[in-house]
């Protein structure tokens, strides 16, 4: 299906999906979609398992496979490869070649810190998967052809990428000042609990400009009433024992809380969508799909830690039992308060809605309609008795609007940090979408 037929279509597909019994069947993007957040999930968090860090790396991955495919079916401006390669070309071949090649060159990266014998094991699933692949296609030019594409994507990426600024120094100072981020301390070493992957701050961006340039307007001054009514929202909804929140609620809290982060919560929606064929969704759609949300979401993640360590804002359990060192009458402290989950960096924006907000506005561009029928999975899901595994939702702003509030029920943030978090993550997929998406006829 062409780009722009897809576009005029995909409303209309999305009313009629319901009434339409669909198999899903995965084509080459998704099953490498697939084989990349299995991959990326089991590094270690200071070497790139850490949510910002794997998001990255998603980034990467799946950037060189949209690369790749825009090579040889150029719908869209090209991104890092802008050599053109022949249209009879294996796009199939093309996108394994180049998500194994990218995928190959992380693992293998010394800084990642993956132990041996998880290295040996990721790689050798690696290779298995890109020789069954590969075996799926006839041998011949249009093979080959598809390899160079995707071997010659990955080289593209993986350059490009060389001195990104991934594993650099830490942006944090330490400042004990009311309304400045301090670290929890670990029980057993009493040594702080810092960000694993601080360096995603300063790393160059996929696509936006800098890693700032969506600087979100900043947390409540101390002094105001604004900051006095979220302190003590929080105070009430998120402290661990005795909330006001309801059992469901703490639930809740609890399932967006998932391992990997955002980028294994959407990417499996996204693979839901793509592969069930009432939706159309080619192999070229596809690796638009998941180029698009992944590098989007990169930019996302990478400016959302910049402006965490701009702003070095201070979590709840910074706040809530210093309340009378903010010159707010308004706040009192409670010593005795803890949150129901905590992190290990600074507060604002929240870094869950940053990622959250490029992902579902990218899925609600894609698919030009707030209305899909989706399933989300979370690794808290076995633990979490009153709510359904998976969670059902109809519009893509709904779970948006729900982690919103989820964020608070945990203890993690204030209202402002989800709402700017979520728009800063709009920003940035809008911002692609308008610069780097558009069908080029």
């Amino acid at each position: 299906m062409s780009s722009r037929r897809f576009v005029w279509l995909a409303g209309l597909v999305l009313v009629v999906a319901l009434a339409v019994p669909a198999i899903a069947e995965a084509n080459e993007v998704t099953k490498w979609n697939q084989i990349a957040t299995n991959t990326l999930v089991a590094f270690p968090g200071p070497g790139g398992g850490a949510p910002p860090a794997l998001q990255i790396n998603m980034g990467m991955t799946q950037g060189a496979v949209y690369a790749a495919v825009n090579a040889i079916e150029r719908r869209h401006r090209p991104i890092v490869l802008m050599k053109k390669f022949n249209s009879k070309a294996s796009k199939e071949a093309a996108v394994a070649t180049a998500a194994f090649r990218v995928l190959s060159s992380l693992v293998l990266d010394e800084r990642a810190g993956i132990p041996s014998a998880t290295k040996a094991a990721l790689l050798q699933t690696l290779e298995t998967e890109k020789a069954n692949s590969l075996a799926a296609i006839a041998n011949g030019p249009s093979k080959t052809e598809g390899i160079a594409a995707g071997n010659a994507a990955a080289d593209a990426m993986l350059a490009d990428r060389a001195h990104d600024g991934r594993f650099g120094p830490s942006p944090w100072r330490p400042n004990s000042d009311p309304g400045h981020w301090q670290p929890l301390l670990d029980p057993l070493t009493l040594l702080p609990l810092l960000d694993p992957t601080p360096w995603a701050a300063n790393v160059r961006p996929f696509l936006i400009k800098s890693p700032s340039q969506f600087r979100t307007e900043g947390p409540q001054d101390l002094t105001s009433q604004a900051w006095a009514d979220e302190f003590n929202e929080v105070t009430r909804l998120g402290r661990a024992t005795g909330s006001d929140r309801t059992e469901v609620q703490t639930q809740i809290a609890l399932f967006w809380q998932s391992a990997g982060g955002p980028a294994l919560l959407w990417n499996p929606v996204a693979r839901q969508l793509a592969d069930n064929p009432a939706y159309g969704v080619d192999i070229a759609d596809s690796a638009l799909l998941f180029g698009m949300l992944n590098m989007s979401a990169a930019d996302a993640a990478i400016n959302c830690w910049n402006d965490k360590y701009y702003w070095d804002f201070w979590r709840p359990w910074n706040a809530i039992p210093r309340g009378d060192e903010d010159d707010n009458p308004a706040t009192e402290p409670d010593a005795s308060w803890t949150a129901l989950l905590t992190a290990p960096y600074p507060e604002h924006p929240s870094g869950h809605l940053c990622l959250d907000g490029a992902y579902l506005s990218g899925l609600q561009m894609f698919f030009r309609t707030n209305n899909a029928e989706f399933d989300v999975r979370s690794s808290r899901a076995p633990m979490l008795p009153l709510l359904p595994n998976p969670r059902h939702f109809s519009h893509f702003t709904d779970p948006l609007n729900e982690i919103n509030e989820a964020r608070i029920w945990a203890g993690l943030h204030y209202r402002t940090a989800d709402v700017q978090g979520a728009k800063l993550g709009q920003e940035v997929a809008h911002y692609a979408r308008l610069h780097y998406f558009q069908p080029l006829h």
